[in-house]
């Protein structure tokens, strides 16, 4: 019985070599891929862009506040209990109006980033399909450890992608 099973073992083993030796897979490194695309770059640019002036006016409240809170600290002596009073007041509703735009511009940074990187995943994994399918590879594997330089084609598929030839 316990050869029966040993045989039975070596059987599916080769079987399964003989399958692996058909097999043909391939890599890619696909963080270069989102990188390097001349797409990803171009809306990249255009991204930094759309936040650069809002991230700009933002610096300028954040400075114009340190300077008033800097201010109100340097004459909080002076000013008598009710201008003090008031004036704590408007600083803390400013350092909570400011908190809350930095925490909204941090996260509309980050939703336009992957917004811009699941566009990117569509068409980068078009264009691995193409490849692909040219090159008759059974499995196509990300980011892999590659042994063989030559099953790797993130080259050819940044070619595609850069020629625009993985559309939608």
């Amino acid at each position: 019985m316990r050869t029966r099973i040993v045989l039975l073992a070596l059987a599916l083993f080769s079987a399964s070599a003989v399958a692996q030796a058909d097999t043909k897979i391939l890599s890619v490194r696909y963080g270069e891929l989102v990188r390097e695309s001349a797409q990803y770059k171009a809306a990249e640019t255009k991204m930094k862009a759309e936040f650069e002036k809002r991230g700009a006016d933002l610096e300028a409240q954040r400075k114009a506040f340190a300077e008033d809170y800097k201010n109100y600290q340097r004459d909080a002596d002076t000013l008598s209990a009710d201008q003090r009073l008031k004036k704590e007041k408007d600083l803390k509703s400013r350092d909570a109006d400011l908190s809350y735009a930095q925490r909204k511009f941090q996260e509309d940074l980050q939703t336009r980033d992957r917004e811009l990187t699941q566009d990117m995943v569509g068409k980068i994994d078009i264009a691995i399909a193409q490849v692909a399918k040219e090159k008759g590879a059974d499995l196509v594997v990300k980011d892999a450890l590659v042994i063989n330089p030559a099953s790797d084609v993130t080259a050819e598929v940044l070619k595609r992608l850069n020629a625009g030839g993985a559309a939608k």
